[in-house]
């Protein structure tokens, strides 16, 4: 089970990812119609602080950890601490992308604190997760599922931190 990392956001983290938000503007199949930029990027920077590696900001994946392995991090607006029953999920028209790991982060809408969730080796994610088709609401948080998708429960995951430090 993954050991979930608190992650303090400083002024610093927020501008970075202010700017990064910014020069990337809105993407193609954006859910929130680029409103989400600044929790990705935040998301990104709270994960790289604990798995290391290279920031790489590629469609495919967002960082490439020491020994080569790609990480495509996976964010989401959070406004209290995930619990291990609460998902992770990927967009369904996101499922091509070339990396070898998901990492899952939570946001505060707030930007000051983000949550490490977890990683999971792409291939492992699919084969547990469950498909949620567009529309579906989550019987958790009454929350309506915006796009096709896929979920996994946070207690799925492995913990971030170690996983980037093994070698396989």
């Amino acid at each position: 089970m993954a050991v979930i990392h608190e992650i303090l956001i400083t002024d610093r983290m927020r501008e970075v990812a202010h700017k990064k938000a910014k020069e990337m503007g809105t993407l193609r199949n954006s859910i929130s119609n680029g409103d989400g930029n600044v929790i990705g990027f935040l998301g990104e920077i709270a994960a790289w602080s604990i798995i290391g590696g290279n920031l790489a900001n590629t469609y495919d994946y967002d960082i490439v950890l020491k020994d080569g392995r790609t990480v495509d991090v996976k964010s989401k607006r959070a406004k209290v601490r995930p619990l291990p029953h609460y998902e992770c999920s990927v967009a369904a028209y996101n499922i091509k992308q070339m990396c070898d790991f998901y990492c899952f982060v939570r946001v505060t809408n707030e930007y000051d604190k983000a949550w490490v969730l977890g990683m999971i080796e792409k291939e492992r994610f699919y084969k547990l997760s469950n498909y949620v088709p567009k529309g579906s609401i989550d019987g958790d948080n009454n929350f309506e599922i915006k796009d096709n998708c896929y979920n996994l429960k946070i207690q799925e995951l492995s913990d971030a931190e170690y996983v980037a430090k093994c070698t396989f």
